[in-house]
């Protein structure tokens, strides 16, 4: 058997479809810029920031710089391109696809959906250069996916002030963030609102859940909020209702499921190079037909999750996408991911358990990435309630 060049291995991008070539020229080559970044900035460092459950505040400026903030609102590039770009960072490390996705999209896409013309004209300056860091609190401590009906933060309006109490839980940068938006339940009419909030505001604090097996990296934060005092100016002035929270849910639905193909090209990457290289009975684990096997799997599967968010992209910027379509995407392809990571921790078997080798912490970042935005089994219903004209929900 000839001696196998790993560093030069076919189909180098996992693209196997060519996916890419739907981009136009610029935007593929801003992408190969950014996967050359993630190659150079992040993904050395992803293991160690990981294992020591730290965020990398150092690399805030050198993301500033690279500017890819709001790629389809500010920049005008296609939503294909957005989710290749989203793909390619958790390709490189999950957990800084998670900041990227809580800061650009939670955050930044509720001022862009919900704030008023003056209030974006005010805040998103700083948000764009990354000067000020956003988080996202809608997800409560009893509340995850019953939120929309059941959220127990409240909202009370005294003259020109809000007055908001309650609890968050899960909040991604909430430990370090300059800004969070809050939804909280109005007293007076029932209706869930948003609210820009200052985390220096008296009676906010941020505590930081430890323990995670998934998204070390990322600061996700238990929020309690006691007597905030918030002005009315920054009451998103679009933000008037669970449906207006639900655009912006709509939209990061997509960008996790985006998450999840890149998750089985991160697999990809590591299974293949480890198959090619390790040798068992004298030959390399790539020439035994099993292995060759599960690797074809973890293609198949990225190939058939990506060409469904390849479509969905086109379908968004015709303004078609539905959210039961975006629901579906995030449900399937999440499912095929959770597979996909599981083969290929069984191909470096007792090496696919330590960050040595990488596997593992795609493996373990892979549960979070099918339980957020949205569980596989409340994106099932929403999708059968959308083929049946019947609700199964409890």
């Amino acid at each position: 058997m000839g001696i196998i060049d790993v560093d030069n291995l076919p189909y180098p991008d996992g693209d196997f479809y060519a996916f890419e070539d739907l981009l136009t020229d610029k935007e593929r080559d801003r992408l190969h810029e950014i996967r050359a970044w993630l190659a150079a900035e992040v993904k050395p460092h992803a293991a160690d920031w990981w294992n020591a459950g730290e965020f990398p505040h150092h690399m805030i400026p050198k993301i500033a710089e690279l500017d890819v903030m709001s790629p389809v609102y500010r920049q005008g590039y296609s939503n294909l391109f957005a989710g290749l770009c989203h793909a390619e960072m958790t390709r490189a490390d999950t957990s800084f696809a998670t900041f990227m996705g809580v800061h650009d999209g939670l955050f930044t896409g509720s001022i862009e959906a919900l704030a008023s013309e003056e209030q974006k004209a005010a805040w998103l300056p700083d948000i764009y250069a990354m000067k000020k860091i956003g988080a996202f609190g809608l997800t409560e401590p009893l509340g995850g996916s019953d939120v929309a009906g059941g959220t127990r933060t409240t909202a009370r309006r005294e003259g020109d002030n809000w007055i908001l109490n309650g609890e968050k839980r899960w909040i991604g940068n909430a430990t370090f963030s300059d800004w969070v938006v809050i939804y909280a339940r109005d007293l007076e009419d029932n209706q869930v609102k948003g609210f820009l909030v200052d985390t220096k505001t008296p009676g906010y604090t941020a505590t930081k859940i430890e323990n995670k097996i998934a998204l070390r990296t990322v600061q996700n934060a238990d929020i309690v909020l006691d007597n905030v005092v918030v002005s009315d100016d920054f009451h998103l002035k679009g933000a008037n209702s669970f449906r207006d929270t639900n655009k912006v849910l709509k939209v990061t639905r997509l960008a996790v499921a985006w998450q999840a193909v890149g998750q089985q090209m991160a697999a990809f990457d590591v299974a293949r190079k480890y198959a090619v290289e390790r040798k068992q009975f004298g030959k390399p684990l790539a020439s035994f037909q099993l292995v060759q096997e599960q690797l074809v799997k973890i293609l198949g599967n990225t190939v058939a999750s990506l060409g469904m968010m390849v479509r969905l992209a086109q379908l968004e910027d015709l303004g078609q996408a539905k959210d039961e379509q975006s629901a579906l995407a995030k449900a399937f392809t999440t499912a095929r991911m959770r597979e996909s990571v599981a083969l290929g921790r069984s191909i470096l078997g007792g090496n696919g358990i330590v960050t040595d080798y990488g596997m593992a912490k795609i493996f373990a970042d892979a549960e979070a990435i099918y339980s957020y935005e949205g569980t596989y089994e409340i994106n099932t219903l929403v999708t059968g309630r959308a083929i049946t004209g019947v609700a199964a929900f409890v």
